[in-house]
């Protein structure tokens, strides 16, 4: 099969010819149908992912059809129609057992702990407590772009941010996660405020719900003029940079009571940020954290995407094929796209 793979961090991957997976008991083997490019990929290449064996194909939000079925399934076809969350779940630990699949203990996630999805097939482990059917009308692009992001922001904003209308939501970051927090949150009823340092962006986040929009870049005081636009501060923040900063006066922007969610991964010296405690301990604030969403949890998520509730398609900007994804993900550090890039096999 072709697949895109760099053989050391850093190193310009390439498209080559590698053998074809084959599924191993309790996994299956995916045709690849589409693979978004994510942020998290360029994490990886980077070598921030101490998961990471190389060589390496990198890709993790995924959609396709299941090829081949290693013994003891028992809950999926050849031919079936599916995506998976970035984190799948043994099934047997304290964590799968609880239903929290998505912090388990021996988790796989194709792209970081084994060969992902930047291919045209991917092998995916514990697949009969992890794969999700797709709808039928669901094309699989738009399925692709569910897997990292858009399930992410999903439980970030519905279970980990509780977030209920009339709320004041502050989104900090309009790449594809903030997008789509934003996105999730008005659907919920909330009242959004986009942060962002590029007014393009800003534009973009207004027109997919948010109320409000803040430049960072040229405002004296972001946290000041999230408190004065909500009357009092957020009720919910989320950090979906992954910036130390960013994450700081995520923190300082809510009001009493409310709760700073980190979705944005934190790598490097952004990994252990400065907290204004002092604020966190009398104003009562929650601070969370928020990694991916298990799969018994994407039916809510999809039945409202079926009902035209939320339409992540709009947060797709681009559709590359495999050589092109090679400059998408190289360059994912100029932080210039203001929409999701997407992989299509089908494209020649």
């Amino acid at each position: 099969m072709r697949a895109v793979l760099y053989e050391k961090f850093l190193q310009t991957p390439q498209l080559v010819e590698v053998a074809d997976p084959t599924p191993e008991p309790g996994a299956v083997v995916i045709r690849v149908m589409a693979s978004g490019i994510c942020r998290s990929d360029w994490n990886g290449w980077q070598g921030h992912d101490s998961d990471i064996e190389l060589p390496h194909v990198p890709g993790h939000e995924l959609a396709g059809v299941i090829e081949a079925v290693g013994s003891g399934i028992t809950k999926w076809t050849v031919g079936d129609r599916v995506t998976v969350p970035f984190v799948s779940g043994c099934g047997k630990c304290p964590e799968c057992q609880s239903g929290n699949q998505q912090v388990c203990d021996s988790q796989f996630q194709p792209g970081f702990t084994h060969w992902g999805s930047f291919a045209e097939y991917v092998a995916i482990h514990y697949a009969d407590d992890n794969l999700v059917r797709l709808p039928d009308e669901m094309n699989f692009t738009t399925a692709a772009s569910l897997g990292c992001r858009f399930a992410t922001s999903f439980r970030a904003v519905v279970d980990q941010g509780r977030v209920s209308a009339d709320q004041w939501i502050a989104v900090h970051g309009c790449g594809g996660v903030g997008l789509s927090a934003l996105m999730i949150a008005s659907a919920f009823g909330a009242k959004v405020i986009a942060v962002d340092i590029s007014d393009e962006k800003l534009t973009l986040a207004k027109q997919l719900g948010a109320v409000a929009g803040v430049n960072a870049h040229t405002s004296s005081n972001v946290a000041e003029e999230i408190r004065e636009v909500s009357n009092g501060g957020a009720h919910v923040s989320i950090d979906a940079i992954g910036n130390a900063a960013v994450s700081f006066y995520s923190i300082d922007c809510l009001r009493k009571r409310g709760r700073h969610v980190q979705v944005g991964l934190m790598v490097g010296a952004d990994s252990r940020p400065r907290i204004p405690m002092d604020k966190v301990m009398a104003n009562e604030l929650e601070i969370v954290g928020s990694h991916g969403m298990q799969a018994h949890r994407y039916d809510e998520m999809l039945s409202m995407i079926s009902a035209g509730r939320l339409s992540p398609e709009k947060l797709i900007g681009a559709i590359t094929d495999l050589k092109g994804s090679i400059a998408v993900l190289t360059s994912m550090d100029s932080f210039d796209a203001t929409a999701i890039t997407v992989i299509d096999n089908a494209v020649a």
